[in-house]
């Protein structure tokens, strides 16, 4: 028998009761301050964000704060702090600490974030009320309980942010060394890659480079139920084949210039710019569709390597000289043709993505490496919060 169950046991052998949230936590709405209203402090202004909005110099809340976020695409974000904070577009949870702990309701609300998500309302700016979540119905077991529950749910908790900060340490490691591989110097005259000749070529030089396809998306009522894939920004961005979309055998000869092949890198050219993605040699046939431009790479240059560099170094340029409102787009191909790259002989491309890509796996790889552990920390967490959260309920 573990320590809960002991306490079980003692404590609430036949059950626990079950109360609505909004009869025992007062639910407060924070003060509305905008950016020009706020003086330059340490106090995190808490509104509709996961993190802070800004910094004030004067607290609205003080000591243990769960705080809950009220409107936008974060609407009902669930956060615990311990320090002075000031809750703008938020609203806290005040339990009553005769019969809960702070932390236990945090945790509570936790196990419910998408639950709590669910309640939005509203049109064009999702709001989310306290008064939805009042009604939530939450077990309450004696202090004891809930003060051992805490303690395991905090080392759990302290686990996965070590394993992040490692993470976000590796992440750091990772693009110093990649910059590091990836830098070219002049010597005597000679540009040198680690201690390797390399020639500057343009991207137009290397890589064939092909636009999606002009005048909008292609539209949907040229899809068909199975095909030839279409290739979206997702893919880019994210570095999956999962094809949502399909053409038919007529339409894929239609737009057979936007065909990519294994080996071709696929990138996104608007709103999430820079993102660059190789096309594995399993990949489903098909073509790109808008916002994605194709590169087709020449002998003398690896697709890992360009793709490397381009993390590294390009798409930042790109991003600098992008043009455009609140969604920025390529300023040109022809801009983009003409940005030169070190170009190292074959064998020392290989050598350097082979180190690359073990960095890679080991940040970014979610079936392998830290975030794999992290992943699986995570679904551990969850399993036993959702235990721990679990009580038989008391009947009268």
């Amino acid at each position: 028998m573990n320590k809960i169950e002991e306490l079980i046991q003692q404590y609430c052998p036949n059950g626990v009761e079950y109360k609505d949230l909004g009869e025992v936590c007062k639910f407060q709405r924070g003060t509305s301050i905008t950016f020009k209203d706020v003086t330059e402090g340490e106090i995190p202004v808490i509104a509709g964000g996961q993190k802070p909005s800004y910094y004030h110099n004067t607290p609205n809340r003080t000591g243990e704060t769960i705080a809950v976020s009220g409107s936008g695409a974060y609407a009902g974000f669930v956060s615990y702090w311990t320090i002075p904070v000031f809750l703008s577009d938020s609203f806290s949870v005040n339990p009553d600490k005769d019969l809960l702990l702070p932390k236990y309701v945090f945790y509570y609300l936790k196990h419910n974030q998408e639950k709590i998500h669910d309640t939005k309302k509203g049109g064009g700016v999702p709001h989310v009320h306290g008064s939805s979540i009042a009604k939530f119905q939450i077990p309450i077991p004696p202090l004891p309980i809930q003060q051992e529950i805490v303690k395991i749910l905090d080392i759990f908790t302290q686990l996965e942010a070590e394993l992040e900060a490692e993470l976000e340490a590796r992440r750091a490691q990772y693009e110093y060394y990649r910059n590091r591989l990836l830098s070219a110097t002049e010597l005597n005259g000679k540009w040198l890659m680690n201690g390797v000749e390399v020639q500057w070529k343009t991207l137009g030089e290397v890589c064939k480079f092909v636009r999606g396809p002009f005048g909008g998306a292609i539209k949907k009522d040229c899809f068909v139920p199975s095909g030839y894939a279409i290739y979206e920004q997702q893919h880019a961005i994210y570095g999956n084949t999962d094809i949502r979309y399909f053409i038919s055998d007529e339409k894929f000869k239609e737009l057979k210039r936007f065909e990519v092949l294994p080996g071709d890198l696929i990138m996104s050219c608007s709103g999430t710019m820079g993102k660059i993605a190789i096309i594995p040699v399993n990949a489903p046939k098909g073509v790109i569709n808008q916002a994605l431009l194709k590169l087709s790479v020449k002998n003398e240059i690896g697709s890992k390597y360009l793709k490397y560099y381009f993390e590294d170094t390009i798409t930042q340029q790109m991003n600098d000289d992008a043009r455009g409102g609140a969604i920025k787009n390529v300023a040109s191909v022809d801009v983009l043709k003409k940005i030169q790259i070190p170009i190292p002989p074959i064998a020392e491309q290989e050598r350097i993505t082979g180190i690359l890509d073990k960095f890679d796996s080991l940040v970014n790889d979610i079936s392998i490496g830290l975030p794999a552990e992290i992943d699986g920390r995570r679904k551990q967490y969850n399993y036993y919060r959702g235990k721990l959260l679990d009580f038989k309920q008391l009947t009268h």
